[in-house]
Parts: C-alpha cells; sequence; structure tokens
C-alpha cells in the first residue's frame, strides 16, 4: 500500500499511535465511521497521502488543511513530510482541542490547529495568501471548498481538492467557475484505493492563470 510514498519505520509507527488516538477520541466526539485498523489505514491515511503524491519529493512546503475533522488529511501529511509546515483550520472548538492534543501526544513540531472558521481567517493576516498547498477533503461542495481555500493561496500556491465520485454537476460548476476565470484548473487525476477499489478524483486549481516566475510554483515544480 506504500510503494508510493518512501515511509521510515517511526513514521508508520506514528501512524499507529495516530489510529489509537483517532480510536479513543471517537468514544466523545465522533470522529469517524471508519474504526477498523484496515479500513483506517487504507481509507484515512493512504487516502490523504495520495492528494499530495505529485508533490511528495519536494523537500518544504507551508500547507493548510481546511476542515481537518480527525485531523485527514493535515496530520497524516505533517508524518510523512516532517520538513512541511502544516497549518489545521477546524472550526468546532472540541474537535480542534482534540486536535492540539494528538498533535502534542505523536510529538509533531511541523504542524499546528486553529480553531476558526475558514472564511474568516482566509481574510486575516497572516494567514491570507500564505499557503503553497490548502487542502479539502470531505468539507463541502465544489464551489464552497474553492471559496475557503483560494483566499489562503500565495501567488501560484495550488487548492488541493480531494473527492470521492465526481458528478455531473460538479464538472459543470468548475466549468463555470473556470470561463469566469475565478480559478484555473491546473491538474486532475482519478485512482482508486489500494484495498477495496473505491474511486477517488483528486483536483489541483490555481487562482491565478500566470504561473511563471512565482517562488510557489519553482517549489511545486521541485526546482
Amino acid at each position: 500500500m506504500w510503494d508510493d510514498f518512501p515511509l521510515t519505520p517511526q513514521q508508520e509507527e506514528l501512524f499507529g499511535n495516530l489510529y489509537d488516538c483517532v480510536i479513543a477520541g471517537n468514544e466523545r466526539l465522533n470522529l469517524t465511521r471508519i474504526t477498523t485498523r484496515e479500513n483506517f489505514w487504507e481509507k484515512h491515511l493512504w487516502d490523504s497521502l495520495w492528494g499530495i503524491a505529485p508533490y511528495f519529493t519536494v523537500h518544504a512546503l507551508n500547507v493548510i488543511d481546511i476542515g481537518s475533522g480527525a485531523g485527514f488529511p493535515g496530520l497524516p501529511i505533517a508524518i510523512a513530510k516532517p520538513h512541511w509546515q502544516i497549518t489545521l483550520v477546524e472550526s468546532r472548538q472540541k474537535k480542534a482541542a482534540f486536535l492540539t492534543e494528538t498533535i502534542d501526544r505523536l510529538g509533531l513540531k511541523n504542524v499546528r490547529a486553529v480553531a476558526d472558521r475558514a472564511e474568516h481567517l482566509n481574510q486575516q493576516r497572516p494567514f491570507r495568501h500564505a499557503y503553497d498547498l490548502a487542502t479539502v477533503r470531505a468539507v463541502a461542495d465544489l464551489k464552497t471548498c474553492l471559496h475557503y481555500a483560494l483566499p489562503f493561496l500565495a501567488p501560484q500556491g495550488l487548492a488541493v481538492l480531494y473527492r470521492g465520485q465526481w458528478s455531473e454537476q460538479e464538472e459543470t460548476d468548475l466549468a463555470a467557475l473556470i470561463q469566469n476565470r475565478q480559478c484555473v484548473l491546473m491538474r486532475a487525476t482519478a485512482t482508486k484505493t489500494p484495498l477495496s477499489g473505491g474511486i477517488r478524483h483528486c483536483l489541483y486549481l490555481s487562482n491565478s492563470v500566470s504561473t511563471s516566475g512565482s517562488k510557489t510554483t519553482e517549489k511545486l515544480d521541485g526546482s
């Protein structure tokens, strides 16, 4: 399952510890319906990492995860990419507190949790226009996800939208957004989960047409 993601034994151990934290927290916070270890590793951990696979070899990025909930995809990304700086945004205070508690228990130094609404935080310094990647997984419809994500992006940063099935309505909405030049589709990928064969889509969108001469673009290109 991890052939595409070179992980150390220490990182795999941290994934196991994250599983324990989520299952324990699930008893009081209803974090996830995915509770068996095999399903957790496929549908939370693997699913979190495949969305950043195109940039896995980039050494250092600044990433914001919007609507983190139980910490996905942000916490697996923080474990797999210790040189990346990760901000988790979660509007519900109890879940944000769980994220902070889990970060402390795992001993992660490259990630923090912020309790706030994305549409408020993305207008505030130092968050606005500050991130190379903004990840959004299982949060809302396409338009809302972009409304949350695009203001966080540095010039030529990318919004990474994790989707399951890709509906005709979402395709229509995306075409309208692109036509109105509210965003630019830079990349789209589709895959199946390695164990259950579930369909996954991932969209990579920018809020600007031009992609040349940007430090963020150079980082994402691996330059």
